[in-house]
């Protein structure tokens, strides 16, 4: 089925090849930064409770060329900090983005490493990627990028938008398996300010055993607005063994409260444990038991490009099986953010 997408997508892009018009080539540096001076005020994990300092979460280094108005392409580097309070490893740049782009007027192709459909409008709507991640990202049940053929675009004027990929399922590493990843999302636009949208993906993990996820999300957004609803069930398919299900539900809000300052809030609901939790960077999670995210932010535009976002995350765990609780998890952070372009 994966192999059937992956040439119908091929078929598609080099049928809009033809016709293609020139246009006077050029390209632009750009580049952000995500500087956090954060305090664990308490935690699960006694061993980094009490732990503070300076991180970089996120540095890009990003050199876009356009070659004419149907081709352009996409490098991208990012640095970063490990954040797992063990490693004193100095920052190591790496490939985030490598891409080529074809468009036709309302539809793109797009080949090697970029953004999956899995949660690219979700992020764009919560635009807080400074603060944290969307949920998928964050609890490591989806990547942020993949290795593939995608296509995107819309139908009847921005009605209906499509992202589709067929990818390697290995992020932005090279392919070392014969598993493969198919990923869909539609995403209805009834009105200006409202969008719903639709996704599905089916990856083909190396060894015996596969995932399915899907999730519905809906999105409002206007000039002093923005807010978001979004439900997400992954299931991890093993044979002889129970299947592993991650279930999340979550909202926010973000309110602009004047031309410099906006307040955001959201709340993330984990209705089952998180295998993968220890190993999130910066803010690992206990992996026994379900737990409650809060996230709260104000941020403060200091000059044009150039924000600072004090804000906390609290996480709230449930009781265990054995009628024991995790100690939750406080974490004070100032960000600042940066742009250039």
């Amino acid at each position: 089925m994966t192999r059937v997408c992956f040439y119908l997508i091929v078929f598609l892009f080099l049928s809009a090849l033809s016709g293609q018009e020139k246009d006077t080539s050029g390209g632009n540096f750009s580049g952000l930064a995500y500087l956090d001076y954060l305090d664990i005020i308490y935690h699960h994990n006694p061993d980094i409770e009490g732990q503070n300092g300076f991180y970089f979460r996120r540095i890009y280094l990003t050199y876009d060329y356009k070659f004419d108005i149907s081709f352009s392409s996409r490098i991208r580097l990012e640095m970063n900090n490990e954040g797992n309070y063990i490693s004193e490893n100095a920052m190591v740049p790496f490939v985030k983005d490598a891409w080529l782009k074809y468009k036709l007027t309302d539809h793109q192709f797009i080949l090697g490493i970029s953004s999956p459909p899995t949660f690219a409008v979700i992020e764009k709507i919560w635009g807080y990627r400074s603060v944290e991640k969307t949920p998928l990202d964050l609890q490591r049940m989806a990547s942020s990028r993949d290795f593939g053929l995608a296509a995107k675009g819309n139908f009847s004027t921005g009605l209906l938008k499509y992202h589709i990929m067929f990818s390697n399922g290995s992020s932005n590493k090279q392919e070392v398996d014969k598993g493969k990843s198919f990923m869909l999302s539609l995403g209805l636009y009834p009105a200006k300010e409202f969008v719903f949208e639709a996704y599905g993906e089916f990856s083909d993990y190396p060894g015996p055993y596969n995932a399915c996820t899907y999730q519905g999300f809906l999105g409002y957004v206007s000039n002093s607005i923005r807010a978001g609803l979004q439900y997400s069930n992954q299931t991890i398919e093993e044979p002889d063994t129970a299947n592993t299900k991650r279930r999340v539900l979550s909202g926010f809000i973000i309110g602009k409260l004047s031309d410099r300052v906006i307040a955001l809030g959201r709340v993330d609901r984990m209705f089952d444990p998180n295998p993968a939790g220890q190993r999130v960077a910066y803010t690992p999670f206990d992996d026994t038991t379900p737990f409650v995210v809060f996230i709260l932010g104000i941020d403060w535009t200091i000059i044009k490009n150039l924000s600072m976002i004090p804000n906390i995350q609290y996480t709230l765990y449930d009781e265990k099986e054995d009628g024991s609780t995790p100690k939750n998890d406080f974490y004070g952070r100032l960000t600042f953010y940066w742009q250039f372009k």
